[in-house]
C-alpha cells in the first residue's frame, strides 16, 4: 500500500502495488504527465508513505479502509443518496429495545440487515411490536413512569416503563424469542414456543398458551415464505451506469429469491481528477475493458477520463468489504483488474461470518438474461442522470416515500408542523409555526406565538413554551397530531421540542431539527446518527422550503412588534397617553404618521377631548 500526500500532511491519493519502485516511478514519466489527472497529482503530493502487508486480499481490504477513514480526493469515494436501514437489538439496555437505524455502530447492540426494500425494516419491526411486545420507544427506561402510553393499552409493548407491568425475567424472554427470529432461527425459536405453550397448557395458564399458539403460526408462516423465495432464485446485485459531461449515475439492483425488491441509485458530480491505475502497460490501460459505455458495448474516446473498470473495482470494495451481507452473485457491465481477488476475499468473508460456503462470484455478462439485467440498470441509470443533473421535478408522492424513508416516519407524510424562533437580543422574542399540507403551503393554519415566560436570550426556554402550548392546545381541540414535528435549530432546540412533547406525555411523535449552517437533519431518538441529505435532494429541498417559510414568517412578525414598539415610544412620552391608548391609535390610523397628521376632531373619535387636544399640541411643537 502506497499513500500520496500533500503539503499539509494530508492522505491526497491512496493506492496498491506489488513493485513499489515501480508504480511509483511510473507517474514521473514524461508520458504520464500529458495525462491531466496524473499531472495535477505529482504536482500535489510531496511525500509517500507505504505499508507492507502480507497478500492481495490484505492489500485490498486495508485499501477500502483507509479509504473510508481518510477521504483522499483523488481516490473514488462511495456517495449514496440512501442507506438501506438494518434493525437493531439494544442489549446493552436493562429493557432492551429495537430499532431501526442506518449507521452501525460499536455499543453492544446488535444489528440484523441490511434490508430491502428500506420498508421491509419497519414491517420486521412493527411485527416485532405486535407479537413479542418489544418496543422502540423514546421513553426513558433507566426510571418508572406513572402510567404507560398507548402501546401498551392496544397490546404492542410489555409497558417496562411502569412498575409491576411486567418482570425482568418475562421481558428476558421476549428479548430471546426476538433475537432467534431476528438472526433466522426458526426452528430453534419454534420449538422453545412449543415446550412454553405446553407448559402454560399444563399450568392452566390458557391466556398465556394461546399467545404462545399464535407466535408459532406467524414464525411458521413466515419460515414457509421464506422457503418459497429461496426456491426461486439466487440473490444477486445487478450494477448499470450512465456516465455525461464529467457526471456519473448509477444504478443497483438488488434481486433477492430471483426478484428485483428495490434500486439504489448514486451519483457523482465531479469524478476524482485520479484514478487507480492498474498494473498493466499503456496500450492494455486503453483496452476494450476499460472503454465501454452505458451499455458496455460503446467506446470512449482517448481524451475520456472516465474509467469503469477502475471506478467499479473502487466501488465494490467500498459496498461490499466488511458488510455482514453479500449477496451470492454481482453483475457489472465491465471487468476490472482486481476482480478475481476481490471474489475470494468476500467469499472469504462471508462464509467466515454466516458459516456461508457459497462463493460470491462477479460477473461480466456479455449476453443472454444476465446481460438484459445489466442494459435495464443502464438504462434506468440514464433516467436517475436525467433526473438529478437535468433538474427533473419528480412528483409529490415520490418526495414524500423518500422522506418517510429517510426520516423512518411510520407513515406517510401528510401534515408537518414547523417551529422557528425570532428575537434581537432577547427583545420582543416571537415564535411562528407554518404548516404543510398534502404538498403544499397551508397558510389558513400558520400561527404566530408571543413568548411570555422566558427571560433574555433562551432559544432553547422559548422552543419549550411554544412546543407545549401549541400541541397543550390540540390535546385539549381533540385534534390529530401532524406526522412529522420540524424544529429550526440544532440538537439543543430539538431536545426542548421534545421535553415538551414529554411533559404532555405526548410519546413516539416524529420530532426533527434541521441545523441551519449544516443543513444537517437531525431525528429525535437518533441524534447520534444525524442525516447529511445530497444537495440535489428533492427531499432536502421540501425540508429547506418549509423551513424558510417558518423562518420568514417569524422574522415578519418579529419586525412588526419592533416597528410597533418603536413607533408607541413617541405617544408613551405624552401626559396622559398610556400603552392602551397608544395601540388603540395605532390600529385606528394605521402609523405614526397618520396620527401626527389628524385633527382633534379626528382623534377624539379615539380618545378623550383631553387626550386629543395633549396630542395634537404635542406634535404641533
Amino acid at each position: 500500500m502506497y499513500l500520496y500526500k500533500n503539503a499539509e500532511g494530508d492522505v491526497i491519493y491512496v493506492g496498491k502495488a506489488k513493485n513499489l519502485r515501480s508504480r511509483v516511478a511510473s507517474y514521473f514519466h514524461e508520458g504520464r504527465w500529458e495525462d491531466s489527472k496524473t499531472g495535477t497529482l505529482v504536482r500535489e503530493a510531496v511525500d509517500v508513505d507505504y505499508i507492507v502487508v502480507r497478500n492481495n486480499k490484505e492489500a485490498l481490504a486495508l485499501e477500502n479502509n483507509l479509504i473510508k477513514q481518510r477521504k483522499p480526493r483523488f481516490n473514488i469515494l462511495l456517495r449514496d443518496d440512501k442507506t438501506y436501514p438494518y434493525v437493531k437489538l439494544t442489549l446493552g439496555e436493562r429493557w432492551p429495545r429495537v430499532y431501526v437505524t442506518r449507521r452501525l455502530r460499536k455499543d453492544g447492540s446488535c444489528y440484523y440487515g441490511p434490508y430491502f426494500p428500506a420498508n421491509l425494516a419497519y414491517r420486521i419491526v412493527d411485527l416485532i411490536h405486535r407479537n413479542f411486545l418489544i418496543p422502540s420507544c423514546k421513553v426513558d427506561l433507566t426510571r418508572f413512569h406513572p402510567r404507560p402510553c398507548l402501546q401498551y393499552y392496544i397490546k404492542r409493548c410489555l409497558g417496562p416503563c411502569v412498575k409491576d407491568l411486567t418482570t425482568p425475567e418475562t421481558y428476558q424472554e421476549a428479548v430471546r424469542d426476538v433475537k432467534m427470529f431476528l438472526e433466522g432461527r426458526p426452528t430453534d425459536l419454534s420449538r422453545s414456543l412449543h415446550a412454553r405453550m405446553e407448559q402454560a397448557a399444563a399450568a392452566e395458564e390458557y391466556e398465556r398458551a394461546a399467545r404462545y399458539r399464535d407466535l408459532i403460526a406467524t414464525v411458521e408462516q413466515l419460515q414457509e415464505r421464506q422457503r418459497i423465495a429461496a426456491a426461486e432464485g439466487d440473490d444477486a446485485d445487478v450494477f448499470g451506469y450512465h456516465y455525461e459531461n464529467g457526471m456519473l449515475a448509477v444504478n443497483l439492483f438488488h434481486m433477492r429469491g430471483g426478484r428485483v425488491v428495490d434500486r439504489r441509485e448514486f451519483f457523482w458530480e465531479e469524478l476524482p481528477e485520479f484514478g487507480t491505475v492498474p498494473d498493466v502497460s499503456a496500450d492494455e490501460e486503453t483496452s476494450s475493458r476499460d472503454s465501454l459505455g452505458t451499455d458496455g458495448r460503446e467506446r470512449l474516446s482517448p481524451h475520456e477520463q472516465f474509467r469503469p473498470g477502475e471506478f467499479f473495482s473502487a466501488l465494490l470494495k467500498q459496498l461490499y468489504i466488511g458488510q455482514p451481507y453479500v449477496p451470492r452473485n454481482l453483475y457489472v457491465p465491465v471487468d476490472f483488474e482486481d476482480r478475481e481477488a476481490l471474489e475470494d476475499l468476500l467469499s472469504e468473508q462471508m462464509t467466515g461470518e454466516n458459516a456461508r460456503t457459497a462463493r460470491v462470484h462477479i460477473l461480466v455478462p456479455q449476453r443472454g438474461d444476465k446481460r438484459a439485467l445489466i442494459d435495464l440498470a443502464g438504462t434506468n441509470a440514464k433516467q436517475s442522470y436525467d433526473q438529478r443533473f437535468r433538474v427533473l421535478k419528480p412528483n409529490a408522492r415520490a418526495i414524500q416515500e423518500e422522506l418517510q424513508d429517510v426520516l423512518g416516519l411510520p407513515d406517510l407524510p401528510k401534515r408537518i408542523e414547523c417551529f422557528d424562533i425570532s428575537h434581537i437580543q432577547g427583545a420582543e422574542t416571537v415564535a411562528s409555526m407554518v404548516v404543510w399540507e398534502d404538498g403544499k403551503m397551508k397558510k389558513s393554519d400558520y400561527r404566530k406565538f408571543i413568548v411570555r415566560t422566558v427571560d433574555g436570550v433562551d432559544d432553547f426556554a422559548s422552543m419549550r413554551e411554544v412546543v407545549g402550548r401549541r400541541y397543550k392546545r390540540v390535546q385539549q381541540e381533540e385534534k390529530a397530531m401532524p406526522s412529522l414535528v420540524l424544529i429550526d435549530g440544532g440538537l439543543g432546540q430539538l431536545h426542548a421540542a421534545a421535553k415538551a412533547l414529554d411533559e404532555l406525555e405526548i410519546i413516539n411523535q416524529p420530532l426533527a431539527a434541521i441545523a441551519k449552517r449544516e443543513e444537517i437533519l437531525y431525528v429525535y431518538g437518533q441524534e447520534k446518527d444525524p442525516i447529511a441529505l445530497d444537495h440535489h435532494s428533492p427531499v432536502l429541498h421540501l425540508i429547506q422550503l418549509i423551513r424558510d417559510e417558518a423562518h420568514r414568517f417569524a422574522v415578519t412578525f418579529h419586525r412588526k412588534r419592533r416597528q410597533m414598539r418603536d413607533r408607541s415610544t413617541e405617544l408613551l412620552e405624552i401626559p396622559g397617553v398610556g400603552e392602551s391608548t397608544t395601540r388603540r391609535l395605532l390600529e385606528h390610523f394605521g402609523s405614526l404618521q397618520a396620527v401626527k397628521q389628524a385633527d382633534p376632531a379626528a382623534l377624539s373619535a379615539v380618545v378623550t377631548r383631553v387626550q386629543a387636544e395633549a396630542i395634537s399640541n404635542h406634535f404641533r411643537k
